[in-house]
């Protein structure tokens, strides 16, 4: 992972808070943006793609609010969502100009995480709000199906499970993180995982019972959700919080996490030191980060 030749691209005056590699288009992504921190300002959509040795700009929307999280399609690869300080979502279509084709607008407060199903035979969509809710979406419908109530502060990151249909993961500012099955009522578990804010989970891609949660008490940790009174694994080497974690989708044990502390880490939860790699090639936080499903190296 990681090292190597990195590309850059440069979006002045944005400040970017997710990025999410295309499952259709090898070298494709999008990077949800917003100026002046999401604190103010609008809001941009970036599809990018890899040339060569560089990036360029496919695509850029822009949206009056900050976005902060954004997810692909997983049966058209021409469609985006994003959630925005709004508190909605806005989906979108690389094959046209301009934008949003729809906009879905029920939180009360930001929407700060958005994510669609990768289990074959739903399209469902959940996001997280500051409003302390998850929503169940079906892109097609105009309205939300479900609401998710239990979480005692805001929600930072909802997570589709890649195994268990129906089943998603959110963490949250309230220390818990919780796991819930959109055909049972109420919440199935709840994790006190952290003695802080959990700004960011991901569920194992190999191990259905297995996720990580990242929070501000810099540490990642590891939970098996048949045995949660212990994390699995604990690291440690962040030196500020935690904003987002992702499993590696070609190794069982590998995963990848950034921070307010410029830096991105590579680790190896089944090695005695873990932390493989440390990447500071960042000048500023860093917010969002993902792992392409088409190349291993690529991040």
């Amino acid at each position: 992972g990681g090292g190597g030749g990195a590309a850059a691209l440069r979006l002045p005056g944005l400040h970017g808070y997710a990025a999410e590699f295309s499952p259709y288009w090898p070298g494709r992504a999008a990077c949800a943006a917003a100026q002046y921190y999401g604190i103010a300002g609008c809001g941009t959509l970036a599809v990018l793609e890899q040339k060569g040795a560089g990036i360029v700009l496919l695509r850029s929307y822009d949206w009056n609010d900050g976005l902060f999280d954004v997810t692909w399609s997983e049966n058209n690869e021409h469609v985006l969502i994003t959630s925005s300080g709004d508190g909605s979502l806005q989906v979108w279509d690389t094959a046209k100009p301009k934008g949003p084709l729809q906009v879905y607008k029920e939180h009360t407060q930001e929407a700060y995480s958005v994510d669609w199903s990768q289990t074959r035979g739903e399209q469902l969509v959940v996001s997280g709000s500051w409003d302390q809710t998850a929503k169940l979406w079906d892109p097609a419908v105009g309205k939300s199906l479900r609401t998710f109530k239990g979480h005692e502060g805001v929600i930072y990151s909802t997570i589709w499970s890649p195994h268990i249909p129906g089943c998603f993961a959110s963490a949250s500012g309230d220390h818990t993180l919780r796991v819930w099955d959109v055909k049972a009522p109420g919440v199935k578990l709840v994790i006190p995982a952290h003695e802080a804010e959990i700004l960011s989970c991901d569920w194992c891609k190999y191990d259905e019972k297995l996720l990580v949660t990242g929070a501000v008490d810099c540490s990642l940790k590891g939970w098996d959700l048949r045995n949660v009174r212990q994390p699995v694994f604990v690291l440690l080497g962040h030196t500020y919080a935690i904003r987002r974690v992702k499993f590696s989708p070609f190794h069982a044990t590998l995963l990848a996490s950034c921070s307010y502390d410029f830096t991105v880490r590579f680790w190896d939860f089944s090695k005695p030191n873990p932390l493989l790699e440390t990447v500071e090639h960042h000048t500023e936080f860093t917010c969002g980060l993902d792992l392409s499903l088409h190349n291993s190296g690529q991040v």
